[in-house]
């Protein structure tokens, strides 16, 4: 038989059923219904105070909007052991389902949130980053190599570390975490992956 005359079938992950060619229109009724999880937040600064800190205001500001419950927040210094501990201590709370960091992810040497949560990483999320950076692309230009935003499966948890910029801040949350945070969100989502990531890690 000519191998260009065979079918070319698809295989989706069970959560990514469907083909994602298909217009919204075409695509059947979502039947979820919102699923709210609990989100810890972490500005990572030398100088920022609980007045000051717009950028972890606005990630509460916009999971709130979102649904989503906002369980903790904490303003560490650039420090990997101290945030390392808090990040492991919030890893290991099942209260909380998502870790939401902010700073820490340049290139000088007092940026260590990627360095600090290193070690806790079970799967790294490469997409995230890369996505990042791309949208970023387009509102700063080629500065955005500078940041080294990623996310990450860290045991049962979802962990994201965005730049300490409110407008990167804005940026991660809109376009990327607050669509995969809402499980209704189509073809799939990482709120849906949350039930089989902490029974399987």
């Amino acid at each position: 038989m000519d191998r260009r005359t065979e079918p070319f079938i698809l295989d989706f992950p069970s959560s990514c059923k469907g083909n994602t060619a298909v217009s919204s229109a075409q695509q059947p009724p979502e039947s979820k219904a919102f699923l709210p999880l609990a989100i810890a937040i972490l500005t990572v600064s030398d100088s920022r105070t609980p007045a000051t800190d717009k950028s972890g205001d606005k990630i509460a500001e916009l999971a709130s909007q979102a649904g989503h419950r906002i369980a903790v927040r904490r303003i560490i210094a650039d420090d990997a052991e101290c945030l390392r501990a808090q990040l492991r201590d919030w890893i290991a709370d099942p209260a909380i389902d998502v870790i939401i960091a902010t700073g820490g992810t340049g290139v000088t040497g007092r940026d260590v949130t990627p360095e600090a949560l290193a070690p806790l990483v079970s799967k790294p999320i490469p997409g995230f980053g890369e996505l990042f950076r791309m949208l970023s692309y387009q509102e700063i230009g080629t500065s955005t190599i500078q940041s080294r935003a990623e996310a990450a499966i860290c045991d049962g948890t979802i962990v994201f570390l965005l730049p300490g910029s409110t407008g990167g801040v804005r940026l991660g949350m809109e376009a990327i975490i607050i669509p995969q945070l809402d499980i209704r969100h189509r073809p799939c989502n990482l709120s849906e992956l949350l039930p089989r990531i902490r029974h399987e890690h």
